[in-house]
């Protein structure tokens, strides 16, 4: 570890391995088997679990960039297995939430930012150079393309899919795939939810309750309504509603 810098009370686990020219300020918390590489900056703040890579020139618990920090302790706390690549960057939160989360088994890609106060599931696949602002709440399984940018307090829902180059502004409800300009539904996720066991008589559930929602041109308390007296309860239904009725930014149009 060739001009490496670790403060004195940073907590590092076994068999981690730190790459040359990196920091480690003292109060940070990192799990066993973690592989750091060169130039990394992990800042006080940062617990980061077991098993995750993560490449050069990242920078992990920066402070946030919001108006309204005034350098109240926060954290940025990482799961397990997850994989943060070149340049990635990762703010600590402030007191609206205290921290950012990101779960376990996530990929985020070259040059991606993450924003204050930001909530990431697992199994998510940010892509690269996507701009994510503060306090923005992304799903399990969430599948985000590269160079997208997304507006501060936007909720994106589990196993969605996002075309590159979008612009995210309202809510995503999750099982779909939106792409276009502006941003609006084109389907559900059918590729990434097959290859997750999701079977036909699902997938068919979601298209019908989608082809209500986006495509009846219904108003969307009215579509709810009908969804809630036509079909059978499920774990994918409630979820739907629950999450277009907790939306407080309003969600994507339809637009197929």
């Amino acid at each position: 570890m060739k001009n490496t810098i670790i403060g004195k009370k940073a907590n590092i686990g076994k068999n981690v391995h730190i790459g040359n020219f990196t920091t480690i300020e003292s109060d940070v918390i990192i799990g066993n088997n973690t592989w750091i590489g060169n130039n990394v900056s992990i800042l006080n703040g940062s617990r980061i679990g077991e098993n995750c890579q993560i490449h050069s020139g990242a920078v992990l618990a920066g402070m946030p960039q919001d108006l309204k920090y005034n350098g109240e302790n926060t954290t940025l706390e990482i799961g397990n297995n997850n994989i943060i690549r070149e340049f990635v960057t990762i703010n600590k939160g402030t007191i609206s939430k205290q921290k950012t989360i990101i779960g376990d088994n996530n990929l985020l890609m070259s040059n991606a930012h993450i924003g204050h106060d930001s909530l990431i599931g697992d199994n998510c696949i940010i892509g690269f150079s996507v701009g994510m602002a503060g306090e923005v709440v992304l799903g399990n399984w969430a599948n985000i393309s590269g160079l997208t940018a997304i507006h501060q307090f936007s909720v994106i829902g589990e196993h969605s899919m996002i075309s590159g180059m979008s612009r995210i502004v309202k809510d995503i409800p999750p099982y779909i795939m939106a792409a276009r300009e502006p941003l609006s539904y084109v389907g559900i996720n059918t590729v990434g939810l097959k290859r997750r066991g999701f079977e036909t008589e699902k997938l068919n559930e979601l298209k019908e309750i989608y082809r209500i929602i986006f495509q009846e041109k219904k108003n969307t308390t009215l579509a709810l309504e009908l969804i809630e007296n036509h079909f059978k309860q499920t774990v994918e239904r409630d979820k739907i509603i629950h999450f277009i009725k907790q939306s407080t930014r309003g969600i994507i149009k339809g637009n197929i």
